[in-house]
């Protein structure tokens, strides 16, 4: 059997795609593990969502989120690696998707509670936001994809609307119960 641990990382240093070694504390590392702690959030939300075209959507961004994580796990000496990156094909189904689940105009705030579901959707958006934050911070030191910074930041968005239309359903279920014998 292979063992999971290299010891190479025990003095504080990981690797990337490519020859460079960099801190774990290192501003590519936090992004890259912000971006897998969504990752595994989004995971969540599909456990217990029961729209399937909200968890088919879902299973669509994890994969463009180990885009999203190997594009950030490059530096310039990896350029010359074969990476699938993040495009603008990727940033307009995002926007198409926040276009389709469309609520109208939201006049009032809305809280991360309801069902299990709808607060696994509010959970995923925070991390998202933090996420691109991670994002935004290390482009400030090093030039990444601006379609990459796009996505990030539509993927905040779509999740907040996907959380807005969910608990506005919900509410309608509330207020029109269908009884059944």
């Amino acid at each position: 059997m292979a063992k999971l641990y290299t010891r190479r990382g025990d003095a504080g240093e990981t690797g990337l795609l490519g020859p460079d070694r960099v801190s774990k504390d290192d501003p590519r590392v936090e992004a890259m593990g912000t971006v897998d702690e969504l990752n595994a959030v989004i995971g969540l939300a599909i456990a217990a969502q029961r729209n399937r075209r909200i968890r088919d959507l879902l299973s669509k961004i994890q994969d463009d989120l180990f885009t999203v994580g190997a594009e950030l796990a490059m530096t310039r000496s990896s350029e010359g690696t074969k990476v699938p990156r993040i495009e603008s094909v990727h940033v307009a189904r995002l926007e198409d998707a926040i276009d389709a689940f469309d609520v109208g105009k939201i006049t009032e705030f809305i809280l991360p509670r309801g069902s299990e579901s709808l607060a696994r959707l509010h959970w995923a958006r925070t991390v998202a936001r933090r996420a691109e934050r991670r994002v935004v911070a290390l482009s400030k030191r090093d030039q990444l994809n601006q379609d990459l910074l796009r996505y990030m930041n539509r993927l905040s968005s779509l999740l907040y609307q996907m959380a807005a239309w969910e608990q506005h359903k919900q509410r309608k279920r509330a207020e029109h119960p269908t009884y059944t014998r």
